[in-house]
């Protein structure tokens, strides 16, 4: 059981990377599609790149969309509108018109009788209801055939047997011929009048029912391709019929029911591709990034990105294809550059589209687009601390996207007639989520304990509250640790280093000093030195203790591990030479041990071009009448010795970037004390 442990514990960090290769494998196939993959890629008005094809089964050839919709059309145009009567209407507008007439007929004023009145009245109304009346004006040819529901019954006529309300009154006058009516007359057409109402309604929904049954009958399929039948032959052009029928085995071949033997076998090829991919990634970190590869954390978030695009893509896939472009793929080589370097993003970004290539549609056009967009964003996405940048970039992934989908539209079509502009809109709201990285980017932060160029600006203020506090207690520390900020930063640049994180944790590098300032000479203002009363250990105790002092104070204001990492090794395990020799010369003896910094070493360029500028900056301080020559042996002395005393073996920095930084170390330092290179008299 001892051994187990001991096992597990010596290999944690590898176990660790399985599980989570293990994991990342399986939410991967998990979010895959679980139909048979169709081997050929194909486009249109593009050459069959393959031998010719015949069918590996029998299938019907499936409609295109245009031939659908336009059945559709067609029966929608032809369908017979459904109009349904008032049966009981009729009665009550003649039952109107008769109460009408009893309350306001006299006999001393109208010619004609009370009788003669109804009776022409009622049949005229029944003359005119002989069809119906309908209160709707429906755009209709005149010769539409129409339905018209009387109760249980249909009967089938034109729709310009129906008399539209606002022509009644036309109507009614053609019934009056003789000019000038006489008073009974006119009497007889205003009551009519007063009583007109429609008594036929239009059935909007029986018809749209009637229509929707219709189009549910309709067949999506216009033949059938009989096994072995030659679909295609080499060298032929993919369009008209021939595409059609590819689509139609395509679609077949990958909504094919699958039985239990084949969904395995689907799995276990998943498995190796997705293990392939993973491995790949893997394999990429531990040769050419092994500080990301050892650090757990870092290889999570990455994997994290692959996941969450992936999950992301397949969402919108599942609700509509045609809005794959929506996604902002193009976040996740923007956010890995962000926290890491520009190869790294490209690669994984490659490594995610790869594995989306069995979920999209047109999986060619799809990765030809989004490699494209990844490699805009890395070579426009820089310096991510300024705003305007951010929309620059977007803005540039965006029309490279219209252009590449523009050319691979005239590939396809041939002309610009059938081109949607709705598409160019999906790619313009693509980029504009592609904004959401700077929100993403300070999540991930907090999340995963990383640091983006913003965070180093916001860290980079001297009018923070640390480094006010600092300068208040410390002040000749702080202007040190500016010094060297301003070294550091300027050899980073020279060897093309993160500058913005050197100068950040120059800048807090020796913030432990705040808790004993004056037992540091740069912040001693009087002749007094507060280690005359002190033993030699104690001393050394104390200049050591500002790197202890300083994590912790680090880590109580919450500043990121990557600058906590600069107060850690600025010192690497060096000696406090001074109080070491002093305690020879006292005692005759002293153990390296006491006087040693806790370490670890440099394990970065970053890390490394801080120790050296620290070293270089405070030393030159003892320098008495400093001149050209003499900083420039100082700064090789001060360097070799680190290099000999293997404080930097363990950072990634070679020896051609360490004469780099020496370089300009020194004529940083010529400046600072105005000096002129010396000539010969």
């Amino acid at each position: 059981m001892n051994k187990i442990f001991a096992f597990l514990s010596k290999n944690q960090s590898f176990i660790y990377k399985v599980f989570v290769f293990l994991t990342a494998t399986l939410l991967v196939i998990y979010l895959l599609p679980k139909g048979g993959q169709f081997k050929y890629n194909f486009q249109k008005g593009k050459p069959w790149q393959y031998e010719n094809l015949y069918a590996p089964f029998s299938f019907t050839i499936k409609k295109d969309k245009e031939s659908i919709d336009k059945e559709i059309e067609d029966i929608k145009n032809n369908a017979v509108p459904y109009f349904e009567i008032d049966p009981d209407k009729l009665t009550a507008i003649e039952t109107q018109f008769k109460n009408n007439i009893n309350q306001s007929y006299s006999d001393t004023l109208y010619s004609l009788s009370k009788r003669v009145i109804l009776k022409a009245g009622t049949s005229f109304l029944k003359n005119i209801y002989d069809v119906g009346v309908i209160d709707e004006i429906i755009s209709f040819p005149e010769d539409k055939l129409i339905y018209l529901k009387k109760g249980n019954e249909i009967e089938e006529l034109s729709y310009t047997q129906l008399i539209e309300i606002n022509k009644i009154e036309a109507i009614v006058d053609s019934m009056f011929i003789e000019k000038p009516l006489d008073i009974s007359e006119l009497y007889l057409k205003k009551e009519l009048l007063k009583v007109f109402e429609p008594n036929i309604i239009y059935n909007a929904k029986l018809t749209e029912t009637t229509i929707d049954n219709e189009v549910s009958k309709l067949n999506p399929n216009r033949g059938v391709i009989e096994k072995g039948s030659r679909i295609i032959a080499k060298g032929e052009v993919v369009e008209g019929s021939k595409y059609q029928n590819l689509l139609s085995l395509r679609s077949v071949y990958q909504s094919q029911v699958w039985s239990k033997s084949n969904f395995y076998w689907l799995l276990l090829g998943y498995t190796i591709l997705v293990s392939m991919v993973f491995f790949m990634l893997f394999l990429f970190m531990n040769n050419y990034r092994p500080e990301i590869y050892k650090n757990n954390i870092k290889v999570t978030f990455i994997f994290f990105n692959i996941i969450f695009m992936i999950f992301l893509t397949t969402l919108v896939v599942n609700y509509d294809a045609n809005l794959v472009y929506i996604t902002p793929l193009c976040i996740m080589p923007l956010v890995l550059k962000t926290f890491f370097d520009a190869r790294l993003s490209l690669f994984v970004h490659v490594i995610a589209l790869l594995l989306l290539g069995f979920i999209v549609p047109n999986s060619f056009e799809f990765l030809f687009l989004q490699i494209i967009a990844g490699m805009t964003t890395i070579l426009t996405v820089n310096e991510l601390y300024k705003r305007a940048n951010l929309f620059l970039s977007v803005g540039q992934i965006t029309l490279v996207y219209i252009i590449g989908y523009f050319g691979f539209f005239l590939i396809q079509e041939g002309n610009i007639e059938l081109i949607e502009l709705k598409n160019f809109g999906y790619f313009i709201l693509g980029g504009l989520l592609t904004l959401f990285a700077f929100p993403l980017i300070y999540i991930y932060e907090k999340m995963f304990g990383l640091v983006s160029d913003v965070s180093l600006l916001e860290l980079s203020d001297t009018n923070s509250k640390l480094l006010k506090e600092l300068s208040n207690k410390a002040p000749g520390t702080f202007h040190h640790s500016l010094n060297v900020a301003n070294l550091a930063e300027a050899a980073a640049n020279e060897i093309g280093a993160n500058a913005m994180l050197v100068r950040v944790g120059a800048l807090y590098h020796d913030i432990g000093k705040m808790v004993n300032p004056t037992y540091f000479t740069e912040n001693q203002v009087s002749s007094i030195n507060s280690h005359d009363e002190l033993d030699p250990k104690e001393s050394a105790e104390i200049i050591v203790n500002h790197v202890i002092k300083g994590i912790e104070i680090a880590k109580k204001n919450k500043l990121p591990d990557r600058i906590i990492d600069f107060i850690r090794t600025h010192h690497g395990t060096s000696l406090v030479y001074y109080f070491y020799a002093k305690e020879n010369e006292i005692q005759g003896t002293a153990t390296k041990k006491d006087f040693q910094y806790p370490g670890p070493t440099p394990f970065s360029k970053e890390t490394a071009i801080l120790m050296m500028a620290d070293s270089v900056e405070a030393a030159s301080k003892s320098l008495k009448e400093p001149t050209s020559t003499k900083l420039d042996a100082f700064v090789e002395k001060i360097i070799d010795g680190q290099i000999d005393q293997g404080q930097l073996l363990n950072a990634n920095i070679t020896f051609k970037e360490i004469q780099k930084i020496k370089k300009v170390l020194k004529r940083k330092l010529n400046n600072m004390y105005h000096l002129r290179v010396e000539y010969p008299e």
